[in-house]
């Protein structure tokens, strides 16, 4: 049986939370966390107050990719503080829970999860003011976290990221018919690992195939915000806990995910058509 498209209940803005902006695919592994932290450290260097949220409470990856572990603290009002890691407002399911265990969680559970996470935060603890971006990284799919997201908050974009292959593109597209039947605008689509370039040789391989989801992109008329290489530094960033934007914002990755992020903020600051 299909699930619902329709908010449960009026969808209210967040606390605290200017925007929010989901990091969306349809499958795993075509690394959407990759993007979602990088794209929230640019944001940041930018500027603007920024949040991250790591969603994927089945497998949460952030804390690893941005090299933390502190447990997050509670306030005077029993919202959980986040942590201050880069100038960034950051909150993961995993930093309470040790990382080699398992959650093995019903739907209601991680509904229950996910709206803590949301609504029982002090997001602008680390603030002056509210924060100006949420970042979200979802699960992959369409599932309970993605449609709890979308009905108890107001998202104000998403951003879906695929590989160029035809598997990833099909699933790709499974996500954007969700978020859209929900009204979320989809503010573009990144194209990850859209190819391999030889450090040594710099001949270019397009290992998935190439130019799929510019292609998809172009087809839903929605903005192609680029692609990103599949690149050494770019995986052992991720597995050693210093990513790109934190690491080597003036190299070609880091100006890759600055351009990136310009967009997202254009995109979200543009005004409501009539």
């Amino acid at each position: 049986m299909a699930h619902s498209t329709s908010p449960l209940r009026p969808r209210l803005p967040l606390p605290g939370v200017r925007f929010i902006v989901a990091i969306a695919s349809g499958k795993g592994g075509v690394g959407k966390s990759t993007t979602a932290v990088n794209l929230a450290l640019a944001l940041a260097r930018q500027g603007r107050r920024v949040g991250l949220l790591d969603a994927d409470l089945y497998g949460p990856s952030l804390p690893k990719m941005l090299g933390v572990s502190e447990k997050p603290q509670v306030n005077a009002h029993k919202k959980l503080i986040p942590l201050w890691v880069d100038n960034l407002a950051f909150l993961s399911m995993g930093l309470m829970v040790p990382e080699d265990s398992a959650v093995i969680w019903r739907g209601l559970m991680v509904q229950g999860a996910l709206q803590q996470l949301l609504k029982e935060v002090d997001w602008a603890h680390h603030h002056t003011g509210d924060l100006d971006v949420l970042v979200v990284d979802m699960p992959p799919g369409t599932g309970d976290a993605p449609l709890t997201l979308v009905q108890q908050v107001v998202v104000n974009g998403v951003v879906i990221v695929s590989t160029p292959q035809d598997i990833a593109l099909l699933d790709a597209r499974k996500a954007l018919a969700m978020f859209q039947k929900v009204s979320v605008p989809v503010l573009g689509i990144i194209e990850n690992m859209s190819h391999f370039s030889c450090p040594h040789c710099h001949h270019t391989v397009p290992l998935f195939g190439h130019g799929g989801a510019e292609k998809e992109a172009e087809r839903q008329e929605i903005p192609f915000w680029g692609a990103i290489p599949l690149d050494f530094s770019l995986r052992c960033s991720g597995d050693e806990g210093q990513p790109i934007m934190r690491t080597n914002p003036e190299g070609f990755l880091g100006k890759v995910y600055t351009q990136m992020a310009h967009h997202l903020w254009q995109q979200l600051n543009q005004p409501a058509s009539s």
